[in-house]
């Protein structure tokens, strides 16, 4: 488990949407952008996720930016300890703590 005293020190998206971060202790991780978007901490998100799914008769219907490549738009600082993120799809209410972001990273099997 990460110490509130760690967080990112550089920040640089690649060109294939990974979010590459390097810590203050000097760990280094590239976190895909759908990654961090699939795990939005957002009350939405989290009902989203929560909700049973849509049966299988039913296709969802997706917006125009939902239908394109998702790609991280941009990041502000939220005090000393997170950042909001704005994606492609139009999403941008989910608040990304450094502590979250680093438990991404360290997660055993995620994709890479």
């Amino acid at each position: 488990m990460p110490s509130m005293s760690i967080y990112p020190t550089q920040l640089a998206l690649s060109p294939d949407q990974q979010l590459q971060i390097t810590w203050s202790d000097g760990r280094r991780d590239a976190l895909p952008v759908r990654l961090i978007r699939d795990q939005c901490p957002c009350a939405t998100c989290r009902e989203k996720r929560a909700a049973p799914p849509p049966p299988p008769t039913l296709l969802p219907v997706l917006s125009a930016a939902e239908a394109q490549p998702l790609r991280l738009l941009g990041m502000e600082p939220v005090g000393n300890y997170a950042y909001s993120l704005h994606f492609s799809d139009g999403h941008d209410t989910g608040i990304f703590t450094f502590e979250m972001l680093r438990q991404l990273a360290e997660e055993p099997n995620r994709p890479a």
